[in-house]
């Protein structure tokens, strides 16, 4: 496969289905491709160098507008991300990331581990038979963690999960114009649902992040675009691993055993799920003056798309990128990203993973695949719509 036809692949629903031809193609190639207003990066090298690198500047609220005009960032899904860490760029962004990191506190972490273990053992008692597993368990677990953790009453839980979803369509290169709009549906009600939220811990303060978070973010815009991507990068991230990481079970059955046994091995089953399959595939810098990578020169103009997804499957960096090993010895993959913007929702997936995997297996030692699964469509946002299995 040549270039052309690798780049070409990624953009269908084929090659979004299985992106890792491409990839090996790319690697084949060298460590990353010039084009005439894009620089694409796939070696672990050199993606990991340009997630550290902070002279390469995230999309912010002036990139996108001068980008792609005022009417795309006034759209409400973009204007409510501008509003948040994800695009935001020094000097805001340390300090808007200090405030937003620093309420996840010791013993607010030790709590999110009893809330994800009791939350995935109720979701567990209640699935029998045949069942999606996207539907009943890998998207409403982290769904009511999140809630939790933000102080979402349960009865409102349910509706936050489709529109999360949603919501997520804003953060995909492949936008149409109806999931553009379904993405503003969902950015508008976020909103309007966060604002009285927010006033309802101002006048009444709670133990739960919300409150904490509006007592320290000095506007209410970033206080609402953070409180929304929070929902997002915790939802999106743990979902898709979980799915993931189920789907490459089945295809190594012979794994399975060693996780539901001993609990010990889930963070390393959960590095390499995240490294094979993982959940954020892309994410994309602006260089802030001209700059060279992989002895590319990179104009200050150019886009550097960062494909995490191929940098995880470097054959120069992880031996037989494309084979199932948990027991790999130095195993960090990049699906988080690295450096400044490494995604908020990390240590939640994480943990959520090493707890609901042997969880999962304990309680349903015969779990088995039940007919075919469906990929969502996305480039970014790597998961499953539907993952059909048979539980007894």
């Amino acid at each position: 496969m040549d270039i052309s036809a690798a780049i070409g692949l990624l953009m269908t629903p084929a090659g979004r289905r299985n992106p890792y031809p491409a990839y090996a193609a790319l690697h084949a190639y060298g460590p990353a491709i010039g084009l005439s207003d894009q620089v694409i990066v796939h070696s672990y090298e050199h993606a990991n160098a340009v997630l550290r690198d902070p002279s390469m500047r995230v999309v912010d609220r002036d990139l996108v507008t001068r980008r792609f005009g005022q009417w795309f960032a006034d759209r409400p899904a973009q204007r409510l991300l501008n509003d948040s860490i994800l695009t935001t760029n020094p000097p805001d962004h340390r300090a808007m990331r200090q405030l937003v990191s620093g309420a996840f506190t010791p013993r607010r972490v030790a709590a999110l581990h009893a809330a994800i273990e009791n939350q995935a053992t109720r979701l567990l008692r209640e699935m029998h038979g045949q069942v999606d597993l996207m539907e009943r368990f890998a998207a409403p677990l982290p769904v009511a963690v999140i809630c939790e953790l933000l102080g979402v009453p349960e009865s409102d839980r349910a509706w936050f999960r489709p529109v999360a979803v949603d919501f997520a369509e804003a953060v995909e290169y492949t936008l149409t114009e109806e999931s553009a709009a379904r993405a503003d549906r969902a950015a508008g009600e976020i909103r309007d649902y966060f604002i009285g939220l927010v006033a309802d811990r101002r006048r009444v303060p709670r133990d739960d992040l919300t409150t904490e978070l509006a007592a320290t973010f000095p506007q209410g815009a970033k206080l609402l675009g953070n409180l929304a991507l929070l929902l997002l990068a915790g939802h999106e991230t743990t979902m898709n691993l979980i799915g993931n990481g189920t789907a490459i079970l089945f295809a190594h059955p012979d794994r399975i055993a060693a996780l539901r046994t001993d609990p010990g091995v889930a963070a390393r089953y959960v590095e390499e799920f995240l490294r094979l399959d993982s959940p954020v595939q892309m994410t994309t810098r602006i260089p802030a003056g001209d700059a060279e990578i992989a002895g590319l020169p990179v104009h200050r103009s150019s886009e550097v798309t960062v494909l995490l997804g191929a940098a995880n499957h470097d054959p120069y960096r992880f031996a037989s990128p494309g084979t199932f090993d948990p027991d790999r010895e130095d195993n960090v993959p990049l699906s988080f990203g690295a450096g400044a913007h490494f995604c908020l929702g990390a240590a939640l997936a994480r943990l959520a993973g090493r707890i609901a995997f042997p969880l999962l297996l304990q309680r349903f030692p015969d779990i088995a695949p039940a007919g075919t699964p469906t990929r969502r469509d996305r480039l970014v946002l790597r998961g499953y719509e539907s993952l059909p299995v048979r539980l007894e």
